[in-house]
């Protein structure tokens, strides 16, 4: 804010504690066509608002977009069960150097994200019952915001020039937090289809033991490249997301 004195900038304080919370309060203050979100441990390109403004310009369609996220390890080398399967793990994500659109399920990492304001006042804000608080790692708030927008027509677009630097601290790179992120995403998931009613629900968890199947394809392959600790990490992560969503009582969240 000191560096740059001309951008009126302006604080809130949110009084209801959760990330759902705190992003409806920012839509309900935002004044501008854009709405952007970003953690606050990512660091923004110089230009990131000029190639921002740019796209969603060149592509007046756009109903939302996310941009591409390096991860910035604080411990100054990654992981090694990194890959290109457990990516998102650590909020990245990098497409390639084509604009393209999000499709088939897949869409934009909280970290670098963002929304027409039209978009998003057409609709309910995100959905309080997810997303995370204090130091639950439940989720699921972006993905139901974007099957909605999906579901209504939307257009997604990944801008791979629109880019941040995400910093990952190395408790983020541990067994404990693979297990109860893992554990966040399959209780959100339970909940999120839960509410939707209907099938929703077996659906998802029959996708689950379609992923089961990729996961348990992909354990040798990394065996035999060498790198056992991807698919040793694979097979942890899908184990607790199955925990979450088939056996929900059993977590304390």
């Amino acid at each position: 804010a000191a560096a740059h004195p001309e951008v009126p900038y302006r604080y809130f304080l949110e009084t209801s504690q959760g990330l759902s919370f705190a992003r409806n309060r920012g839509i309900a203050e935002a004044g501008g066509d854009i709405i952007v979100f970003l953690d606050d441990d990512s660091f923004v390109e110089p230009d990131y608002l000029e190639r921002l403004s740019a796209r969603m310009a060149e592509y007046p369609d756009a109903a939302a977009f996310g941009g591409r996220i390096d991860p910035l390890f604080e411990s100054g080398e990654a992981p090694r069960w990194l890959c290109k399967w457990t990516y998102s793990w650590v909020s990245a994500i990098d497409r390639g150097p084509e604009v393209s659109l999000f499709t088939g399920g897949k869409y934009p990492i909280g970290a670098n994200m963002g929304f027409r304001a039209e978009t998003l006042r057409g609709i309910p804000g995100f959905d309080t019952s997810l997303g995370r608080t204090g130091k639950n790692l439940l989720g699921g708030e972006e993905k139901e915001i974007f099957g909605r927008i999906s579901a209504a027509g939307g257009k997604i677009y990944y801008f791979p020039d629109v880019k941040v630097q995400h910093v990952i601290p190395e408790r983020r790179t541990t067994r404990d937090y693979i297990v109860r992120f893992a554990q966040g995403i399959g209780y959100s998931e339970y909940v999120r289809c839960s509410r939707k009613g209907g099938s929703a629900l077996l659906k998802r968890r029959f996708s689950e033991l379609v992923k089961w199947a990729a996961t348990l394809v992909l354990w040798p392959v990394y065996l035999f490249k060498g790198r056992p600790a991807c698919g040793n990490a694979l097979v942890l992560f899908r184990r607790n997301v199955s925990r979450g969503l088939f056996r929900p009582k059993s977590l304390e969240v």
